[in-house]
Parts: structure tokens; C-alpha cells; sequence
């Protein structure tokens, strides 16, 4: 059965889809619809849609050929690998979800089960598939092992074992301790390297496969090399006038995530940086006509993403800068081959998310005045509390330190039930007037 699992698998990811893939390609391009305020789109766009295709359409064949991994965002996916797993991020695959506009939908099927609409939207959507199947891309694998931490939120633990419990798969769990203040002590790093060291002779077992050093040493050099190229990326964003938008990165993020570790990552990355550093030597900008600049805090509103962007661009703002995007660049320079297991619990226990205020509004602070910012849009996401927590001290904190104004959105990552267009529109429209005034 494995070797049939493995045959299938190699011919889909060798011979099949690169030709389906070539096929769908050829497919005239759908025009946009009247005139767009935005500047022209990234080509490289075309190729995320070919690299995220491709990972979801061979999730669907993993199973037996490969140990299927459920991870979350936070987690050191950089292990995982070292066993050949083959990850599927549920956080990414919600986002896609609520992309699509299919949240409500499946969230529908979880709240039906008994579970709250207070709760994580990403909870729901990834519960709700659970149960119903549904999904934009067709089918996920079902997990050989969960792997978490609850670096972002208690939630993901909570979430995470109802779906071991539910479904009964093993689930490797790590605890970060939250950092109040400073920058941790060597006590905290000791106990997350141990647990993630512990979790070795848990994934041998789970995987039936060996670790192999040498394999995790080159998973985390690619992970280092991808993270770093990453944040050149953003880095482009500095350039007036800025070369894409965070909303562009929100989109172009997806491989960092997702496919962190693998070749592929580092490859998209190049040639997304290369592209960028293009447009910023003559100047190419993502708005034409840039006036004013802006930051925005907390996730995307996956749903709204394109209105958004359209918006911004009309009355001449760009989105330059964003502390979701950023954390994927933002504690990668800890790692380190000559520590691996020490590094990476350095590089995942002091995440923004992981840290007190102070702290984020410091990041805040410092991304403003590199990306010279001068105004500033917090998403409040009903279904993320821990990241929305505090957005009304930092508002008035970074209003005194930078003289910005600012506006909050009150809203959700997948699900529109909680979304009114024309208030956001109004209240965003009043906002960009007061700036301009």
C-alpha cells in the first residue's frame, strides 16, 4: 500500500501536475473590469498561484506516501521537515477559506456542533472542515501528527486538541512561556529546547522515520535563507514610492508560512525580490501618484483584501508596512546552526504575539519611522483577541511618539457576518479626508 501511496504521489508531483499546471496557464488571463487606481499587478503573482496550487493539489496525494503534518503558524516547522512531512497550516488554509468567501459557510457547520461565534474564525473554519469536508481546494489530507504551540494564542491548543480528540492523532504540543518583559531569560530558551528536543523521539515514532541531522541542518539553512529574502521583500516597501502594498504581501506571504524549509520557498522569494528591486530603479509604484503612507496592524480581512486595496489606492494612500507580514522576518536572525534546538526556541518564544505591549509598540514604533508612515489602520479582528488586545493604548502611544492619526476597523479574518462595507467605507473615507485636510 505505502509503495502504490508512493508511486501515485512522485507521478502526480513529477509528470501530471506540471502538465496540468502548464495547461491551466495557457488559459487567457481574465481582464480587470474598467480602469484600476492600482499600479500594474506583480507577475510574480502568477507564479504563488502556481507554487500554492501545486502544494494543495498534492496534499491530496500524501497520504501514505508521506507523514501528514496539521501545524500552526507558530510552530518550528523547520523539525517536521527533518522527517519529510508534508505540512498543511490549517491557519493558512483558513485564510484561503475566507479568500474565497466560503468562512461563514463552513464556520456554519462548527457552530452547529456547539461551538461559539465568539470564537477563532480560523477555529471554526478549520473545525468546521472537520466535520463537513468542505473546502475551496478540492480535499486535505487527514494528519498523521498535530503539531502546535501556543506562542499565538491559548486557542490553538484548545483547537488542536479537540481535533486529536475528535479524530484521534497523535498531537505534539509546545509550550512557550509568555514574555511580560525583556527579552526572556536562558531558564525559558533551556525549557522550549528541551521540549523541542523531547519531540524527536516523539515524531520518530509517530513517522516511523529516523532524524537525521544533516537533513534538519539543511531545512534550517533554507529556512534562514527564505525568512531573510522575505524581508528584503517588505524592505522594498521603504522605497517612496513603495513598489507593492501590504496588501500585495499579505498575498505573497503564503510561501513563508507554508512552505518555509523547502527549496521552492527560497526560489519564490528571488524572484519576487529581484522583481521588486526592478520596479524600485525606475521607480515603478504600486500607487501611482503615492501621497500619504500607511501601517497596518494585526491579520489581513482575507475577504475584503481587493476592495481594501482598491480604496487605499483611491485616494493615493499606500500600504507600506504591517506587523503580520513582518513577523515572518522579524526573530529569524536567531537561528543559528551551531544551536539549532537553542536558536529555534529563541526564534519562536520572542514572536511579537508572544511578547507584552511595550514591546509591540516599541516594533511599532521603529516600523513607522523606517517605512515613514504617516498614517495607521488597526483591523480590531473580533476573532483574534490576544493580537487585538491593547490596539486602543498603543493608538494614542504611537499618535503621541509620532504624530500619526489613526483608525480602527472592526472586523474579522474569514467571517463577513461581522463586516458592514459601507460603515468601513465611510469610516475609512472620513479618515483619509481628516488626513488630507
Amino acid at each position: 500500500m505505502r509503495v502504490a501511496s508512493e508511486l501515485r504521489f512522485r507521478w502526480m508531483k513529477d509528470v501530471a501536475l506540471p502538465v496540468l499546471l502548464k495547461a491551466r496557464e495557457r488559459r487567457p488571463r481574465e481582464r480587470p473590469r474598467g480602469e484600476s487606481p492600482l499600479g500594474p499587478p506583480l507577475e510574480s503573482t502568477r507564479s504563488l498561484k502556481r507554487l500554492m496550487t501545486r502544494h494543495y493539489a498534492l496534499a491530496r496525494y500524501a497520504e501514505g506516501a508521506r507523514p501528514v503534518a496539521w501545524v500552526t503558524s507558530g510552530a518550528p516547522v523547520e523539525l517536521l521537515r527533518a522527517f519529510g512531512c508534508y505540512t498543511v497550516y490549517p491557519e493558512n488554509h483558513a485564510a484561503l477559506c475566507g479568500a474565497r468567501r466560503m468562512g461563514p459557510e463552513i464556520c456554519a457547520h462548527a457552530e452547529e456542533a456547539g461551538f461559539s461565534r465568539d470564537l477563532c474564525s480560523y477555529a471554526r473554519v478549520d473545525l468546521g472542515h472537520a466535520l463537513s469536508g468542505l473546502t475551496p481546494v478540492g480535499r486535505l489530507p487527514r494528519p498523521d501528527v498535530l503539531f502546535c504551540t501556543n506562542n499565538i494564542c491559548q486557542t490553538i491548543l484548545y483547537w488542536f486538541k479537540e481535533l486529536s480528540h475528535g479524530e484521534g492523532i497523535p498531537l505534539v504540543m509546545l509550550d512557550t512561556p509568555f514574555i511580560a518583559s525583556g527579552e526572556g531569560t536562558p531558564e525559558v530558551f533551556d525549557y522550549v529546547a528541551g521540549q523541542i528536543k523531547d519531540a524527536v523521539p516523539a515524531l520518530e515514532r509517530i513517522t516511523g522515520r529516523e532524524f537525521r541531522e544533516d537533513r534538519f541542518h539543511d531545512v534550517l539553512r533554507s529556512s534562514i535563507r527564505a525568512s531573510a529574502l522575505w524581508g528584503d521583500v517588505l524592505a522594498t516597501m521603504r522605497h517612496r514610492p513603495a513598489p507593492m502594498t501590504v496588501f500585495d504581501a499579505f498575498v505573497h506571504l503564503a510561501p513563508v508560512v507554508s512552505l518555509r524549509g523547502l527549496p521552492s520557498c527560497e526560489r519564490y522569494y528571488e524572484g519576487l525580490l529581484a522583481e521588486l528591486q526592478e520596479r524600485v530603479s525606475r521607480d515603478v509604484a504600486a500607487v501611482p501618484g503615492e501621497r500619504h503612507r500607511l501601517m497596518w496592524d494585526n491579520i489581513a480581512i482575507w475577504f475584503a483584501l481587493a476592495p481594501l486595496s482598491r480604496l487605499f489606492a483611491e485616494h493615493g494612500w499606500a500600504g507600506v508596512a504591517g506587523t503580520y507580514p513582518n513577523a515572518w522576518a522579524e526573530t529569524t536572525h536567531y537561528l543559528d546552526l551551531a544551536d539549532p534546538f537553542g536558536s529555534l526556541a529563541k526564534t519562536y518564544t520572542l514572536i511579537f504575539l508572544n511578547r507584552g505591549l511595550d514591546y509591540r509598540l516599541g516594533l511599532m514604533e521603529a516600523m513607522g519611522r523606517d517605512y515613514q508612515a504617516d498614517g495607521l489602520v488597526l483591523h480590531s479582528a473580533r476573532s483574534c483577541k490576544p493580537y487585538s488586545v491593547g490596539q486602543y493604548d498603543l493608538r494614542q502611544a504611537l499618535a503621541q511618539r509620532l504624530g500619526i492619526k489613526s483608525v480602527v476597523l472592526e472586523g474579522d479574518m474569514t467571517d463577513f457576518r461581522t463586516w458592514s462595507e459601507e460603515q468601513a467605507k465611510t469610516r475609512l473615507t472620513a479618515f483619509f479626508e481628516s488626513l488630507d485636510g
